[in-house]
């Protein structure tokens, strides 16, 4: 049964609890994203929030007793922050303010005052605030024209660094000098670039970052606060580190690489200045890296046959331990399919990389293609329930990592943008080219899917390339990208912009491409899916589409969660999502290949 795929939980957002080492996550055990934590002594895992909506994100205090909780209304992603006491038995509002956006940016190290930003003063700036978690307090510590995060605060207290969101891709980092008020960029950003996952040192003076400044692949570098220079540590020319955590000690870094949509797991020996990969580790995607001990590593786990769970790492030892079984399916545990990694050439000669999911079988079968968003993202090697469910009922299912997707450097991720916006499309095309030459796929019953940018893309493709689909299911998904860029926020529509063209500049190729203005196109039957609060793809990208094809008669329904906004966070809606999806293609898909047979 469907049920049993989709009601498989996980846990994700790994925290360790300063001073204690208690492992801390985020899991829907009750239907809906809470705080858990994890009892070393009974190996058992406990609630400790029960806030009303979903939790976005958590963060302990450095002294491990207090603990800022952010939670949304109706997954409209305008997260308000509260204070933990007590091991959450005791609640305190930080913030009241619900028509803005406030995004987390750390404990200070005295664990009395914490950092945040928030576009109060006007829908598009976000100011940084500092607040004293006990009085309630909180000043404007720095105006911003734009997105900015404050991402740590200097181990001495006196300074913030932020994040300042240039591109679509690239950030800058700069210290704020919290007496003066003053914000200067950090010499080391002297050109666009990522710079992600930053560490500081004690001292204050140096710190450790993730960054693609000098190379196309993302590499873990060391540098000093006031200089330019950057000594690379760890750098893998065809894959991205993407994550790192120093130890207590400062004498190791872990780290995680993207090795094509699955984890690899490393240290680096700042003393020894070597580096040797984790062993005996199951496969999948890695995230969350957190020090317990020098000598033991957690991290949170997840894989096409392992839903999502906490574990830890002895580095002594080199042996890895499950912790958490919240990511446990006894029902369908022998029915989990991993994927195989494939690819194919483009038009263009371009190799393009994607998961088969296949169960042996005589025959064509039929096949779904699935488009993750983004664009600046990648589908993992992850669980994904309709994925395993489909393939259980006989389908191949396929996810691709088209042009514009992250993963593969630099280069890879900037073919898509602005004009060359169709190109990415394309890839599909010859994907299903690709496809169609294969014994085991039946090229008359090929459908596709995909949310929030995938859903432009599921729409791009059904307009552009009709003749090759017979189904198509959109979440949340773009029909005109003027459109969007006019109703989307903002300071997104600044960042949007670089990706998919400017309003003024580039009208002309959003009307040339939009799927609005290609609707009657569109030959197979459409499932659209939004929410009613998404500030990202606002309802009316949905609402135009479906309209314009009812009103011609074409084969289209749409189902608007209410209270939902760009992802589907509560069980229920989760449930009625994907068992949509799944009888959708079943009927459009799985019973015209049966006829055929």
């Amino acid at each position: 049964m469907i049920m049993d795929y989709l009601q498989v939980k996980s846990a994700y957002q790994l925290k360790v609890v300063p001073k204690t080492n208690g492992l801390t996550f985020l899991t829907k055990l009750t239907g809906i994203a809470q705080v858990w934590s994890w009892d070393e002594q009974t190996a058992s895992v406990r609630q400790v929030t029960s806030l009303p909506d979903r939790v976005v994100e958590f963060a302990h205090s450095p002294c491990g007793t207090k603990t800022v909780v952010g939670m949304d209304n109706k997954g409209d992603e305008r997260q308000q922050f509260f204070l933990l006491k007590e091991g959450g038995a005791v609640v305190k509002p930080l913030t009241d303010a619900p028509e803005f956006f406030h995004y987390f940016g750390g404990w200070s190290p005295c664990s009395e005052k914490i950092a945040w930003s928030s576009n109060r003063r006007e829908p598009r700036c976000f100011d940084i605030f500092v607040q004293d978690v006990e009085s309630g307090q909180y000043e404007e510590v720095y105006r911003h024209d734009g997105r900015c995060d404050p991402i740590a605060w200097l181990p001495n207290g006196t300074g913030l660094i932020f994040s300042v969101q240039e591109t679509n891709i690239d950030n800058a980092l700069y210290l704020l000098d919290l007496q003066t008020r003053q914000a200067r960029k950090l010499p080391i950003c002297s050109k666009q670039a990522r710079f992600h996952s930053l560490q500081l040192t004690r001292d204050g003076q140096h710190g450790y970052i993730v960054t693609d400044r000098d190379d196309n692949t993302m590499a873990l570098c060391r540098f000093a606060l006031d200089g330019a220079e950057l000594e690379k540590l760890v750098q893998i020319d065809k894959w991205d580190v993407e994550e790192a955590k120093l130890s207590h000690s400062e004498e190791v870094l872990a780290f995680a690489i993207n090795e094509g949509g699955r984890s690899a797991l490393g240290f680096y020996s700042l003393t020894e200045q070597r580096q040797v990969m984790a062993e005996n580790i199951p496969g999948g995607v890695i995230s969350g890296l957190a020090f317990r001990s020098d000598e033991q590593l957690a991290f949170a786990l997840k894989s096409p046959t392992l839903p999502g769970d906490i574990w830890t790492y002895s580095l002594a030892e080199k042996s890895s331990e499950r912790v958490t079984y919240v990511g446990v399916a006894k029902e369908i545990q022998d029915s989990l399919v991993e994927p195989e990694l494939c690819s194919f050439r483009s038009f263009d000669g371009l190799e393009v990389p994607y998961f088969l999911y296949s169960k042996n079988h005589s025959g064509k079968s039929p096949v779904v293609v699935y488009v993750h968003g983004g664009p600046e993202s990648q589908i993992r090697a992850e669980y994904h329930p309709v994925f395993q469910y489909l393939v259980n009922q006989g389908f191949t299912v396929v996810a691709p990592n088209v042009r514009g997707s992250m993963g593969y450097g630099r280069t890879y991720v900037q073919l898509d943008d602005r004009r060359k916006r169709m190109d990415s499309v394309a890839d599909l095309a010859w994907l299903v080219k690709d496809l169609s030459q294969k014994e085991t796929v039946d090229p008359q019953a090929i459908g596709i899917m995909g949310r929030s940018y995938g859903g432009f893309m599921v729409l791009a493709a059904l307009t552009h390339y009709p003749d090759l689909w017979a189904a198509g299911v959109d979440i949340v998904g773009i029909s005109h990208f003027g459109t969007f860029l006019k109703n989307t926020g903002e300071w997104r529509r600044k960042l949007r912009e670089v990706e998919y063209g400017y309003l003024g500049e580039d009208d002309d190729f959003f009307e040339q491409i939009a799927p609005l203005n290609h609707s009657a196109k569109i030959k197979a039957p459409l499932l659209v899916f939004h929410g009613r609060n998404d500030t990202r793809v606002p309802v009316s990208e949905a609402e135009q589409l479906v309209a314009d094809m009812q009103d011609r008669g074409q084969q289209v329904a749409l189902h608007v969660f209410e209270d939902e906004g760009h992802f589907t966070e509560k069980l229920d809606n989760h449930i009625t999502l994907n068992q949509g999806i799944t009888r959708f293609f079943l009927e459009h898909l799985k019973t015209v290949h049966s006829e055929k047979e």
